[in-house]
């Protein structure tokens, strides 16, 4: 399905998802411009990664690139990666913990960014936003149109870090980034230790696997069949 490129872009976007931030635009506001709201984050956000999957002088690689630079700017990879292993963080050592977020985060570009070149001109909708638990805040969206034309809910969590709203989470049509990975990766810390995971996160992300079976890399359509 060609919507789930802008759903890839989002999560890398996230790494994503989709996602995303790209672009190397700056991250803190000046001291006298008031930081941009959860709402404002986004809509920048998604301006600024459909201006890059519009581009046509970039290639896969360059979008790519882009992509992860504004995933940089909008995503916090730690509060990612430490939601991710839930329980699990608490075993690592302040080095593995480093390792991890570095690797984790080459592994969302890794799982969603080969589909970035199904982008077929899809535009996103903010639908609304609202307080979370914890001072957090939810920004809900809908990717419209495409060849063929559809529709996916992609809702973003964000939390307040460092004076800045910075994306924890992506939604797609009701499940969780997070939650898809968490699963797996309390799996294998399971059988293969916290040293073993890392090695095989290493190994996956040189050679360009995902460690989500086939059927979980789609977010979109694991939310559309649970419903």
């Amino acid at each position: 399905m060609r919507s789930r490129a802008l759903v890839a872009a989002s999560a890398v976007l996230a790494g994503s998802l989709v996602a995303a931030s790209l672009l190397g635009l700056a991250t803190a506001a000046a001291a006298s411009v008031p930081a941009p709201t959860p709402r404002e984050v986004i809509e920048r956000t998604a301006r600024q990664v459909l201006a890059v999957l519009d581009d046509p002088s970039l290639d896969h690689d360059a979008r790519i690139h882009r992509i992860e630079r504004i995933a940089d700017a909008r995503f916090d990879f730690r509060t990612v990666a430490r939601l991710v292993l839930a329980r699990h963080w608490r075993q690592l050592t302040a080095e593995q913990r480093d390792e991890f977020v570095r690797e984790f985060k080459r592994h969302l570009s890794v799982t969603y960014g080969r589909n970035l070149d199904l982008y077929s001109h899809q535009s996103v909708e903010i639908l609304g936003d609202r307080e979370e638990a914890r001072g957090d805040w939810s920004v809900q969206t809908r990717i419209v149109g495409g060849d063929p034309p559809d529709e996916i809910l992609v809702d973003y969590r964000l939390r307040r870090i460092g004076g800045e709203w910075k994306i924890i989470d992506v939604v797609v049509e009701h499940v969780s980034l997070i939650a898809n990975f968490r699963s797996q990766l309390a799996e294998l810390i399971s059988r293969r230790g916290v040293e073993g995971t890392l090695a095989l996160l290493r190994e996956k992300n040189a050679s360009g696997e995902s460690i989500l079976p086939e059927e979980e890399r789609s977010l979109a359509e694991r939310g559309r069949a649970q419903r």
